[in-house]
């Protein structure tokens, strides 16, 4: 079973996410900040981070930037409401794995979520 991280300041839109997600099989966990985004991958399994691009103190870049230095190979995608091409390519271009916008469609995300997680990267 695909483990999920929820990376987002938003608790509610955490909440709601963690439901829709855990109703259709992934064992999912959610934080609100990037420092106990850290200190969760550091000790559990990660399949795919559900990652927040504008949060207070700590961004979804500043989370890309190191989580390479982690080696644990965990898919990512942004799931911002501050989209545009320019955050788009920059976060592809740090390893995000896709971008979807907030709003989100439950369907078109969960798509995204499988089309990633059977990626070879």
């Amino acid at each position: 079973m695909e483990s999920l991280l929820i990376v987002d300041d938003d608790v509610n839109l955490c909440t709601v996410l963690k439901e829709e997600l855990t109703e259709v099989g992934y064992v999912v966990d959610s934080v609100t900040n990037v420092p106990d985004a850290f200190d969760f991958i550091s000790k559990n399994h990660v399949d795919l981070l559900l990652l927040d691009l504008k949060m207070p103190k700590q961004t979804g870049f500043d989370v890309l930037e190191k989580l390479e230095s982690y080696k644990k190979n965990i898919k990512v995608i942004i799931l911002t409401a501050f989209a545009d091409v320019k955050s788009a390519i920059n976060t592809a271009l740090m390893g995000a794995n896709d971008f979807i916008t907030k709003p989100y469609d439950f369907d078109e995300l969960l798509i995204t979520i499988r089309n990633v997680l059977q990626r070879d990267v």
